[in-house]
């Protein structure tokens, strides 16, 4: 495939990602706002959501469900995205929280949050916990709604692969993540935390049996361990 020829796929994916947030700022919806999370399913670190309204001149070439890209093409958007967004912001829950609460709930607190600091940007001087009158117009979310958030919002499955908007948001909080457990690995050798992020990898669990458990790890889910 030649460099113009993967141009044009890019554009042409790009453009199949744009279609709801065309067809809602047509509806008068100025600021539509992208969500998602990374880290449900590790036994060990937080759970991450980000919150971003593009702008909508962005081309957003290469953007798509964050699993689908490389490391490094997600390093390089994770810049390029936050460039080119009106607002931006992320949310975090980390291990004890998941199992105080469970990780479905952690994951809906992580994504409101994000959506609070991202609604910050455009109106540093509010409140940053009123959830109130929002300037954020729409809010469109991979999967789940948020509770305690007014503004309307809308539930796409498979989101991140149908959505420019939560696309982005999947590569923000990837990346997020995915840093915040490489410096854990750092902190808690043993477990192959910077290549595994925390997952249940045969590394990992070997870590666990010769180490025991660190203060990220999530005691809900290793019950069976």
């Amino acid at each position: 495939m030649t460099k113009e020829e993967r141009l044009e796929k890019q554009r042409k994916r790009a453009d199949e990602l744009k279609k709801y947030e065309r067809d809602y700022r047509a509806l008068g919806n100025a600021y539509i706002a992208g969500v998602d999370e990374v880290g449900r399913g590790p036994l060990a670190g937080p759970v991450v959501a980000a919150c971003v309204v593009l702008d909508p001149e962005y081309e957003g070439l290469g953007i798509d469900d964050s699993k689908k890209i490389t490391e490094k093409n997600r390093e390089r958007l994770y810049d390029e995205i936050r460039e080119n967004s009106i607002c931006y912001g992320f949310g975090l829950c980390d291990n004890n929280v998941i199992d105080e609460i469970n990780i479905l709930e952690a994951t809906k607190k992580a994504m409101k949050q994000a959506i609070l600091s991202a609604n910050n940007m455009l109106q540093p001087e509010r409140d940053i916990d009123n959830t109130d009158d929002l300037l954020i117009d729409l809010i469109l979310v991979d999967a789940v709604t948020v509770p305690g958030i007014y503004t309307k919002q809308i539930s796409l499955i498979h989101g991140d692969a149908t959505s420019i908007s939560i696309a982005a948001a999947s590569i923000l909080a990837k990346v997020k993540r995915d840093r915040l457990m490489r410096e854990y690995d750092d902190i808690y050798p043993g477990y192959g935390f910077s290549s595994n992020k925390g997952y249940g990898t045969q590394a990992h669990y070997e870590g666990i049996k010769k180490h025991g458990i660190t203060p990220i790890h999530r005691k809900t889910f290793l019950k069976n361990l």
